[in-house]
């Protein structure tokens, strides 16, 4: 790997240009990073570009604690694309277990089947190639080009959205969305050479996760607190629109997941009834019900009864 430049003597105050202020994030995040980067077992070299796309998938929404017990089975049964490609979709959804938003299951199966068909078995190292694939858009495309292949994109997570709002933008979170303002200053914080891009990259998702996190940032370890413009500001409070919450308990969404457990547990059809006692409120779970056959996460079959999809 490239090394990355050493600091100029004088570094950019807060506010800075993103030029000048990319100048001086690089270093001291990057080696930051170095020294303080969490042993997952997609970053090691054996995980491969297969192994990275996998993570990639689950970690959407989901802490890498829950995902970890999941990543290393699923790579055990599926080492490479085509071993899942050649499994019913629904063997995905079994996998899937409870890391939630189970249609990423789905998206990581059909993408399988693509790369199979299209790239011989083997992920495709373009990032346009990445995002033809089924499932896939721009961020992971990106994040799987860069972490996989070492090539230069901006890799825009909400842990490196957040870095980027305190640390250039000087305020304490990121719009809901990303916005296109967001995409021109990573790409503008880019380093030039591809191998310090891609490491910059993970450097910076990796101290949103650890260290500039969403509640109770921890600034005294952080490489970049005397450069950070939210900080020098005086770390004024959000004051944009309220943020969107993660709210669970009630929701159709864990309703799914109920009626989904039932279905993965199942080796052979689930009656109707069976799954009437998973949730008390009948039109809550008839809806619940039906979006999950909607989004092809379930199979009706005739008499009642329900499976997870064989095609």
């Amino acid at each position: 790997m490239t090394a990355p430049t050493k600091p100029t003597p004088n570094s950019p105050a807060p506010g800075d240009s993103p030029d000048t202020a990319g100048d001086a994030l690089h270093t001291p995040v990057i080696a930051w990073f170095d020294a303080h980067a969490r042993d997952l077992p997609w970053r090691r070299e054996d995980a491969g570009p297969w192994g990275v796309m996998v993570s990639e998938f689950m970690l959407q929404q989901t802490p890498v604690s829950r995902v970890l017990p999941v990543y290393e089975q699923w790579l055990a049964r599926w080492p490479r694309p085509a071993d899942l490609a050649k499994e019913a979709p629904g063997e995905a959804v079994r996998a899937w277990g409870r890391l939630g938003y189970p249609r990423r299951a789905l998206r990581l199966h059909g993408a399988a089947v693509a790369i199979t068909e299209r790239h011989g078995g083997d992920v495709p190292t373009q990032h346009g190639q990445l995002l033809a694939l089924p499932g896939i858009g721009e961020y992971t495309a990106a994040a799987v080009a860069s972490f996989a292949y070492g090539q230069r994109h901006a890799v825009l997570d909400t842990n490196v959205r957040r870095v980027l709002a305190r640390a250039v933008t000087g305020v304490q979170y990121p719009p809901n969305a990303t916005t296109a303002a967001e995409r021109r200053l990573a790409r503008a914080l880019l380093p030039e050479d591809e191998r310090t891009a891609s490491r910059w990259a993970a450097a910076s998702m990796e101290l949103g996760a650890l260290v500039c996190t969403a509640k109770n940032e921890n600034c005294a370890r952080c490489p970049i607190a005397d450069r950070c413009a939210w900080r020098a500001a005086g770390k004024p409070a959000h004051d944009g629109p309220a943020r969107r919450g993660q709210t669970y308990a009630g929701t159709d969404r864990q309703v799914r997941g109920k009626l989904l457990a039932v279905l993965r547990e199942a080796l052979t059809p689930v009656p109707q009834a069976v799954l009437d006692q998973v949730w008390d409120e009948p039109v809550q779970r008839a809806r619940a019900l039906d979006g999950l056959v909607a989004d092809g996460l379930v199979e009706p079959l005739p008499d009642g009864l329900y499976r997870l999809p064989l095609t």
